[in-house]
C-alpha cells in the first residue's frame, strides 16, 4: 500500500470515528419537570436571586412584613394531612426556623393531651365546638390583633362567628362540611340521607369517621333531634339506635377514610370534605352526597394555648401564612371550603385552573340548597360527657 493510500485511508477511518463518536455521544439534559403540583414558573430556575425555594421547586413568597424573630422553633399540634409541605418549608427557609410537628385525628384526642398538661405547643388547630369548651375553661390565650396584620384577608362571613364573638381568641384556617360518600361502581342503591347507612346492604362495607359528635350528631338527626341536644331521653335514643349501625362498621378512620375508599375496601360511608375531594380525584366514581337531613358544617381555627412560649413565631406564622400568595396552597394541596378571599383571588388570577375546579365542585364550593340546611356541632357542656359515654359503650371493641 503506497503513502497516498494509507493517508487516504486514514482520513477515511478519521471520519468514521468522528461520526461514531456524534451518535453515540450523550444527549443533552431534558428540562426538569417541575413537581406535583408546581408549575414551571415556580421552579428554582424562575427564582430570583437571593429567594428561597423549598425542595420540591416551590419558590417561597416574600413575607408582606418581615417579623425580626428570637426564636428558634415553633411547635404545632394540628390535625393529619392538613398542612402543605411548602408553606412549612417556606416559613423555615425564610425566617431560619424550625418548626416542630405533631399531629391527631380527633378534636377529643388534641383536648385529652392539652388539658392533661406536660405539653408546650405553641398552635393549635381545633374545630369550632371545641373551642368554646376551651374558652371556658381557660386553656387559650387571646389574640394579640396589634400583631396579626392578615385578618383583612378572609371573607367576613368566617369571621365573628358563635364560637368566638369578635375572633378575640381565633384566626380561621379551613371550613368543611361532613357528609355522606359511595362508590357509584359498586353501590347500585345510593345513600340519600344519613338514615339510609342503616341499610342492611351496606352491612360490612362502611367506613365512618371516628368522631363521636358527628356520628351521635347525624343520629339525632335521624330520629328528628338537634345535633346538640342535651335531653338524656334523647340521647339514650340515639345510643340505641347507634349501636345498630357500628355492628355493620368495617372501619372507623379519621386519618385517612379515602385510603380504604379508593382500594375497594368499603364503598359506602361518611367522610369530610377534604378526604371526600381527594378521593373523588384519585377515583371519580366516589360520590359525595350531601344529606336531606343536613350535613354538619364546621370551621377549624388557629389557637394558642395558655402557656405558649414563641410568640414572635406565632405571629410571623400566622400572617405569612394567611397571605393570598401562599393559602393558595391549600387549594393544591388540601381542598377544602377556603375562608381566605385573598387565597382564592390570587388562584383566580395565577392558577386559574385550579380556581376553577374549586369552584365548579360541589364538595368545596357547597350548594346554596345544602348550605342551608347544614348544622353546626356546638359545646353542649356538661353533657359532654353522656356523649363520651355513649360513644365508648357503643363502639366497644371496634
Amino acid at each position: 500500500m503506497n503513502k497516498s493510500m494509507v493517508w487516504r485511508t486514514l482520513g477515511i477511518l478519521i471520519a468514521l470515528s468522528m461520526l461514531l463518536s456524534a451518535c453515540s455521544g450523550t444527549a443533552a439534559p431534558a428540562t426538569a419537570t417541575p413537581a406535583k403540583g408546581v408549575s414551571a414558573t415556580d421552579t428554582p430556575s424562575a427564582a430570583p436571586a437571593g429567594q428561597k425555594v423549598t425542595s420540591s421547586g416551590f419558590v417561597c413568597p416574600e413575607p408582606e412584613n418581615k417579623a425580626q424573630l428570637t426564636s428558634k422553633e415553633l411547635n404545632l399540634f394540628v390535625w393529619t394531612e392538613y398542612i402543605p409541605q411548602d408553606m412549612i418549608d417556606c416559613f423555615q427557609l425564610i425566617y431560619d426556623i424550625k418548626i416542630n410537628r405533631d399531629e391527631y385525628s380527633s378534636n377529643e384526642d388534641m383536648y385529652a393531651k392539652v388539658s392533661a398538661g406536660g405539653v408546650n405547643y405553641d398552635l393549635l388547630l381545633p374545630t369550632d365546638y371545641i373551642i368554646t369548651l376551651m374558652i371556658r375553661q381557660g386553656m387559650l390565650q387571646k389574640i394579640d390583633k396589634a400583631q396579626i396584620t392578615s385578618m383583612k384577608n378572609f371573607d367576613p362571613t368566617y369571621l365573628n362567628l358563635a364560637f368566638d364573638p369578635g375572633n378575640q381568641y381565633t384566626v380561621p384556617y379551613e371550613v368543611g362540611t361532613d357528609a355522606l360518600i359511595y362508590d357509584s361502581a359498586t353501590v347500585s342503591n345510593p345513600p340519600k340521607a344519613w338514615a339510609d347507612l342503616w341499610r342492611p346492604e351496606y352491612a360490612d362495607h362502611l367506613v365512618l369517621l371516628d368522631d363521636s359528635r358527628v356520628a351521635i350528631g347525624f343520629t339525632l338527626l335521624t330520629l328528628g333531634y338537634d345535633v346538640n341536644t342535651t335531653d338524656p331521653k334523647q340521647l339514650d335514643q340515639a345510643k340505641v339506635k347507634l349501636a345498630e349501625l357500628v355492628k355493620n362498621v368495617k372501619l372507623f378512620d379519621s386519618d385517612s377514610p379515602k385510603t380504604a375508599l379508593i382500594a375497594g375496601d368499603v364503598n359506602v360511608g361518611s367522610t369530610w370534605t377534604g378526604e371526600a375531594f381527594a378521593a373523588h380525584k384519585e377515583k371519580p366514581t366516589l360520590t359525595y352526597v350531601y344529606p336531606t337531613e343536613g350535613a354538619t358544617i364546621w370551621q377549624d381555627n388557629w389557637v394558642i394555648p395558655k402557656g405558649a412560649g414563641h410568640s414572635d413565631a406565632i405571629y410571623a406564622w400566622l400572617n405569612y401564612i394567611n397571605q393570598g400568595n401562599v393559602f393558595w396552597l391549600m387549594l393544591r394541596d388540601y381542598s377544602y371550603t377556603n375562608p381566605n378571599k385573598a387565597a382564592l383571588d390570587y388562584a383566580k388570577d395565577n392558577q386559574p385552573d385550579l380556581y376553577k375546579t374549586y369552584m365548579d365542585s360541589p364538595i368545596t364550593n357547597v350548594p346554596a340548597d345544602a348550605l342551608a340546611k347544614t348544622h353546626r356541632i356546638d359545646d353542649v357542656g356538661d353533657a359532654v360527657k353522656l356523649y363520651d359515654q355513649i360513644w365508648t359503650e357503643v363502639k366497644g371493641g371496634n
